[in-house]
């Protein structure tokens, strides 16, 4: 399967010494902000100089893009799926990347970096609009994949996207909005589950096709 959409991590990255340099400024972020950090902030806590750190990011933003691709690329479906021939292959991958999402996605850093996003919206824009082109990774694919089940003759006609967001709305409820307030725990493994089967039923329910099975 094609991706339409994808977040490139920054030059760099992929080098082991951006790991540490990446914690720092996620710590760094979260503690005084985007527009607070500089860095000279971000080299000290990391324990390199501003030469090494620009050696392996060429500024800021970079830093921030790497911290958001990382966390953006353990939710991302394999770019080497196959189209779903089937109901219950795409039940199999729907489920199984709607617990995905859910479960990075309320990790306790990511939660943060949403947070900082919120906090910071008007003086540094750029983190919303990162984490924006993170989000569309997701859901262009998840269009494209439902767009292909409709080429199977899985899922009615319809618009792709408009039920890519029913989806994400069914999976999601009220959690984030209970997550990035502090009022709900990071659900279990079990919860999980259950949120991605029942959003993956819901949405075949609306949108699929009857089998020869039914009535």
């Amino acid at each position: 399967m094609k991706k339409i959409g994808t977040l490139d991590p920054a030059p760099g990255a992929e080098k082991p010494s951006c790991a540490r340099i990446m914690r720092a400024a996620f710590q760094a972020f979260t503690e005084k902000g985007y527009a607070g950090t500089s860095t000279l902030e971000i080299a000290t806590r990391a324990k390199i100089s501003k030469r090494d750190l620009y050696a392996n990011f060429p500024n800021k933003r970079a830093i921030l893009l790497a911290c958001i691709a990382s966390r953006a690329a353990r939710m991302q479906l394999p770019p080497d799926l196959p189209p779903p021939r089937s109901r219950d292959m795409l039940v199999s991958i729907l489920t199984r990347f709607g617990a995905t999402v859910v479960r990075e996605v309320c990790q306790p850093e990511v939660i943060a970096m949403f947070r900082l996003a919120i906090s910071e919206a008007e003086r540094s824009p750029e983190i919303a609009e990162t984490l924006n082109a993170s989000r569309s990774v997701n859901r262009n694919t998840l269009a494209e994949l439902l767009a292909e089940a409709q080429a199977a003759g899985i899922l009615r006609d319809g618009d792709p996207r408009q039920m890519m967001e029913r989806f994400f709305a069914l999976l999601w409820g009220d959690l984030m909005v209970g997550r990035l307030l502090g009022v709900m725990a990071p659900p279990r493994p079990a919860e999980i589950d259950r949120r991605a089967h029942e959003a993956t039923e819901a949405l075949l329910e609306l949108h699929g096709k009857p089998t020869p099975d039914d009535p």
